[in-house]
């Protein structure tokens, strides 16, 4: 029985004579008041039975509501109360996204990554996928992974009966629960017009003539050419085809939304959380206990600093994060020359927040990002040595790179793997001559027996030979992870066993990989996805301290 409408105001509590109202036959039914009638001062409470009858009230309690008023407009106009279903992702006909070959080899799983749209594949696109499929490199093992899920998709279909071009094949049936459409592929040969000016044989012309011919034959349909290729998107929109890029690979639309790892506090933060604060010190440090609205926008490991003109700054980093409360540790002063890390002190706040982080044995994975001169690399190369040859945390410094020249290749290099990756590495020889200066008082002997210490206990590898290893109790670098894709930043980071530090150095300001963006870079990936991980930080340096002239050159040009 469906229920009344609710009373439109507070109900009054019914009386004796109205239960025995209720209960007494009625011959007639009562007709619907008008809207601006008063309602009654005392309502009766209409209870109907499955077959439409009057049936007393089981329970008499004078707390109970009565909406009479409402009661007949319900019976008689108001419907049974339906299911509420779920609200689509989209408005209107799903939409048929046509892919380029670029988009399978880029992303093999993108055939999974467009929800509750239907995809068509050109036979073109599947003749240049053959046509990659051999060899070692990334694109040929992408092409193979995309091989084998249409493969497993097509097959899966076939179970059920004879594949039918009209029908399709649901993207899901191989457990991508988030992929709702379906794929097609082109069976016949579509007749399609282009200009004369465009060659008839390219592939990239036979594809644009697929989504014209597709627009001709579903025009209430949106068929989109989706391609990482710009000239080729360009074209598209040129002959008034449309045409979007693959977005999906990218962490985040903007790079200035990357997460940065310091939060500046409010000037009035004492005031609004001092007043249910906790402190205690414990191993020369000082803990807070905070609660109040700025809690809720914290993270695990993330620094949070308070320059206020006439009283004592405040620099700290969460560490725990339980419920509405947060606890703040001050941090160790790396800019005073006491505390100095093999030599070298922190010039700014955000490098003495670095230095915090490549310093804690509890943590695991750290990244830096900032723009070239901000000492990176330095303060990384400092707190490895310090923390291998002082205090004998880790066995040895483990230095890698992405091997992606600025300019043009100039051929093979002779010698080993670590003679090959020398070249690379100009820029571990540059801070490693900086650290070496820093102890004077050594001699020239005691200097070149330093030099030959130190070199002893950092290795170069090349990153083509990382698949399969394990490093143990290591000193992992990580130099230029700019260039790294999320795949192989993935592979870098895996490599990891018991009681080994990684650190991600880059600017994603000079990203020097082809179809690589701030947002789709593999640093960006880590940065967005280990941020909060209790055993993980990151800190993005904002003042060089190069030179007054490469801080000028990064500003200007």
């Amino acid at each position: 029985m469906p229920l009344p409408k609710a009373p439109a105001r507070k109900g009054d509590l019914l009386r004796s004579t109205d239960y025995e109202a209720q209960a007494a036959p009625r011959a007639d039914k009562r007709g619907l008041k008008p809207r601006d009638a008063e309602p009654p001062a005392q309502a009766a409470l209409e209870l109907h039975d499955g077959a439409g009858a009057l049936a007393t009230p089981a329970v008499r309690t004078p707390q109970l509501p009565a909406p009479a008023a409402a009661a007949p407009a319900a019976r008689t106009s108001a419907p049974a109360a339906a299911p509420r279903l779920r609200k689509p992702r989209s408005a209107g006909p799903a939409k048929l996204f046509v892919l380029d070959t670029n988009v399978l080899m880029h992303d093999p799983m993108s055939l999974f990554r467009f929800e509750e749209h239907d995809i068509f594949l050109p036979m073109i696109t599947l003749e240049e996928l053959d046509g990659h499929k051999k060899g070692m490199s990334e694109v040929a093992r992408s092409v193979r992974q995309v091989s084998r899920e249409l493969d497993a998709l097509a097959s899966l279909a076939s179970k059920s009966g004879p594949l039918e071009a009209s029908a399709g094949i649901a993207l899901a049936g191989t457990g991508h629960r988030e992929a709702g459409g379906k794929l097609y592929f082109q069976t016949t040969l579509l007749d399609f017009k282009l200009p004369a000016g465009l060659p008839q044989g390219k592939a990239d012309n036979q594809i644009l003539g697929v989504v014209q011919s597709l627009r001709e034959q579903q025009p209430g349909r949106d068929i989109v050419l989706v391609s990482k290729d710009i000239n080729m998107r360009v074209k598209a929109r040129a002959l008034g085809l449309p045409a979007e890029d693959y977005t999906n690979d990218k962490t985040l639309e903007d790079g200035d939304l990357l997460y940065t790892g310091v939060l500046p506090l409010p000037a009035d933060f004492w005031e609004r959380h001092g007043k249910t604060m906790e402190s205690w010190q414990q191993g020369g440090s000082t803990y807070y206990r905070i609660s109040g609205p700025l809690v809720p926008a914290l993270l695990i490991n993330q620094f949070v600093y308070l320059e206020v003109p006439g009283a004592a700054a405040l620099c700290a980093r969460v560490t725990e994060i339980t419920g509405k409360s947060a606890v703040l540790k001050t941090l160790r002063d790396y800019t005073h020359a006491k505390n100095a890390v093999w030599g070298v002190t922190a010039r700014n706040r955000e490098q003495n927040f670095a230095l915090n982080l490549l310093m804690d044995p509890d943590c695991d994975f750290i990244t830096l990002t900032g723009n070239a001169g901000t000492g990176k690399t330095l303060m990384t190369l400092a707190a490895g040595l310090s923390q291998v040859l002082d205090e004998r945390r880790y066995t040895e410094i483990i230095v890698t790179r992405v091997t992606v020249p600025v300019g043009d290749d100039i051929g093979f290099l002779p010698g080993n793997e670590e003679e090959k990756m020398g070249p690379w590495m100009g820029a571990l020889d540059d801070n490693l001559e900086v650290l070496a200066r820093t102890d004077a008082s050594a001699g020239e002997w005691g200097r070149a027996a330093t030099n030959d210490l130190v070199r002893s206990k950092i290795k170069i590898k090349s990153l083509n030979f990382m698949r399969g290893r394990t490093f143990l109790n290591k000193f992992v670098l990580i130099d230029e992870a700019q260039n790294l894709t999320p795949k192989q930043m993935k592979t870098l980071i895996t490599r990891a066993g018991p009681g080994t530090k990684i650190v991600c150095l880059g600017n994603l300001a000079q990203i020097d990989t082809p179809y690589l963006t701030e947002g789709s870079s593999g640093l960006t990936y880590a940065v967005d996805r280990f941020k909060g991980w209790p055993h993980g930080g990151h800190v993005t340096l904002a003042r060089g301290e190069r030179s007054r002239l490469a801080d000028f050159a990064s500003e200007v040009l």
